[in-house]
């Protein structure tokens, strides 16, 4: 599965890969261990981090106090700005047009010790069958996304990292931890979850690979996965 990088132009090709992928390593039964969710009524903890939100990665504000795309954008764009790039008076409906400037609400808080991972702030959920999948997108920085298929009273997790080495697409499988789950609000379709896993790294087994943090995502259907 391609780990998603976040607001790029062509995130629903990459994204219907990251499903395709997804799917398929759930039904080719390569599952290690699972963990057993731990179901509460009202989950606790500091889930405050949904008020706050960002701007499509590629989305910066310049010295004039205009937001501006920069990196993977519309190569129309750049006539639309002079030399100090300032964008044109004349072309600011224009641009605006062409640019997303959406507020994307924060869906997941966590840390995490993997290979190439320098934060994320989104998780995406969406249901097949009795199966609820989520995953978090990674960004220009980050390749390691964590991955999990939830299947009545059980959780399979797994790290895929889609390194920039050589090495290329690798996961690493479940070794221990937990997950709780917010029933009440499960049963609205959100998933809200408190986790604290470990996984395998055979290449280092002195070093410990984890992640830990809380999400809160609303679940879709797996035809809309890639819309937040």
């Amino acid at each position: 599965m391609d780990c998603v990088t976040f607001y790029s132009y062509n995130m629903k090709t990459t994204t219907t890969l990251t499903l395709f992928l997804l799917t398929l390593f759930v039904s080719c039964g390569t599952r290690n261990e699972n963990v057993k969710i731990q179901w509460v009524d009202d989950l606790q903890g500091d889930f405050s981090f949904t008020q706050k939100w960002s701007y499509g990665e590629n989305i910066f504000l310049n010295q004039f106090g205009q937001l501006v795309c920069d990196g993977l954008c519309d190569e129309a764009l750049d006539d639309m700005r002079d030399m100090n790039g300032r964008i044109l008076k004349d072309s600011l409906s224009r641009y605006y047009q062409l640019v997303d400037t959406t507020h994307f609400y924060h869906s997941i808080s966590s840390q995490a010790q993997c290979y190439e991972w320098a934060g994320t702030d989104f998780a995406i959920a969406y249901r097949v069958g009795d199966t609820v999948r989520c995953y978090t997108l990674c960004n220009v920085a980050t390749h390691s996304s964590l991955q999990l298929s939830i299947i009545n009273n059980e959780c399979i997790p797994q790290i895929e990292l889609n390194s920039v080495s050589p090495s290329g697409l690798q996961y690493f499988s479940y070794k221990s931890g937990t997950i709780s789950i917010d029933s009440r609000m499960w049963k609205k379709g959100i998933l809200k979850a408190e986790f604290d896993f470990m996984f395998d790294d055979p290449d280092n087994t002195e070093e410990p690979m984890w992640w830990k943090g809380r999400i809160y995502t609303r679940i879709g259907d797996s035809d809309k996965a890639d819309s937040l």
